[in-house]
């Protein structure tokens, strides 16, 4: 489901900041090389991650999801001089596009690419965030965020990508599909928690904006 008409679409995205050189050859090689490209966050949405990154200045922080690596580029470019981004995914073979685009950039020392399960890291990190982005398996938004929500600084940013999957959160919802009943009691869970404060926009396939209060 496209919840802009694409022409619109086009527009905003030529009226934006431009992606990198780099960020366009990640996007071409992701096509090229993965079975679902459409994973990946995009120009516009990247332009949007890098925004908020940049705005709130951050010094640390976790993206769960990295896939092949575009989201996090634009999240460093936020990042503050001593930031840094740990970025979790379980799939080694997209992990190793994101290695290479990371280490294209210069930014080895400034993201940390984790390979593994995010269920079992995340409670062994230390770190406050500034920002976390969760771009990962549906049926664990809810699990993520219980994990993450007390390791949040004051005015910190959770930013939750495909609540609205492609528009079958507000369809008749059969009970084995687990992705899409995860992403429906995650909204209503975080819209109903007093911590935060929820926006949920209708930027490509829905991006639920959580600050933390």
């Amino acid at each position: 489901m496209n919840f802009l008409h694409p022409d619109i679409d086009q527009y905003a995205s030529q009226n934006s900041a431009p992606e990198t050189a780099l960020l366009t050859e990640l996007s071409r090689e992701t096509h090229l090389k993965t079975t679902m490209p459409r994973m990946l966050s995009g120009h516009l949405q990247g332009r949007f991650l890098a925004m908020l990154s940049a705005l709130l200045r951050a010094e640390n922080i976790l993206e769960i999801g990295t896939f092949t690596g575009y989201s996090t580029l634009c999240l460093a470019e936020g990042l503050s001089a001593n930031g840094k981004i740990y970025s979790i995914d379980s799939n080694d073979e997209t992990t190793s596009i994101a290695k290479k685009y990371v280490k294209l950039a210069g930014l080895e020392s400034k993201i940390e690419l984790i390979t593994g399960n995010a269920m079992e890291i995340i409670p062994a990190m230390q770190q406050k965030f500034d920002l976390v982005f969760i771009d990962a398996d549906k049926e664990n938004y809810s699990n993520y965020y219980n994990m993450i929500i007390g390791q949040m600084k004051p005015g910190g940013l959770i930013v939750a990508d495909n609540v609205l999957w492609s528009g079958k959160v507000i369809e008749e919802v059969k009970p084995n599909d687990k992705e899409t009943n995860g992403l429906i009691h995650f909204t209503k869970m975080v819209c109903a928690d007093d911590r935060v404060s929820a926006l949920l926009l209708p930027v490509r396939d829905g991006l639920m904006l959580l600050r933390v209060k």
